[in-house]
């Protein structure tokens, strides 16, 4: 498993412009046209990050896409990421028009995976990805707040998310992974 370095803090001009390239991108899908492309992005948009657009309505999830390991430029992976969640979650119909102006966006941008121990896990900071033989699931750091879990619970879950069984990260062959993510959406 890839783990890279350590990346820069997305400043509020960038968060903006991420929100704004993930809303009209997906406003672009829906109009049937293409999807923006930036002349000249630089700094950390442009460094290769792994990242999630989580798309709401009424607070409800609508949408989750994203990678956690980088693949492509940060923005990039927001631009896609965005067009995704909104048309490909297989656990959700595609995103109609008449749906668009009621979608909160939630951008989470990544930190490189780290190998740990489960009594390293910090709630509200980490999100993790557990691996088992070749089940994989993973549970952004957000969702374990959101739901009031406890360790224990939030590693449960995210066996389950890996269709594997609550408790299966105490096994020898099991692999917990942790990241952090900026966290950021629309006002």
């Amino acid at each position: 498993m890839h783990t890279g370095s350590p990346t820069q803090e997305i400043d509020q001009q960038e968060r903006g412009f991420l929100l704004s390239l993930a809303r009209e991108s997906i406003r672009c899908r829906l109009a049937g046209e293409p999807t923006p492309s930036p002349e000249s992005v630089g700094g950390v948009l442009s460094e290769i990050r792994g990242a999630f657009v989580t798309l709401k309505i009424d607070g409800r999830l609508r949408g989750c896409i994203g990678h956690v390991v980088g693949v492509e430029p940060l923005w990039q992976a927001v631009r896609s990421n965005a067009v995704a969640a909104a048309f490909d979650d297989p656990r959700f119909e595609p995103l109609r028009d008449d749906e668009l102006d009621n979608v909160h966006i939630e951008i989470s941008a990544l930190s490189p995976l780290r190998r740990v121990d489960t009594d390293d896990v910090i709630l509200g900071r980490d999100g993790i990805l557990i691996e088992r033989g070749p089940r994989r699931g993973l549970l952004l750091p957000q969702v374990a707040v959101e739901y009031g879990w406890d360790r224990e619970t939030f590693l449960d879950h995210t066996c389950r998310k890996a269709g594997l069984d609550p408790g299966c990260w105490r096994h020898a062959d099991t692999i917990v992974w942790a990241f952090s993510a900026e966290v950021f959406g629309e006002l």
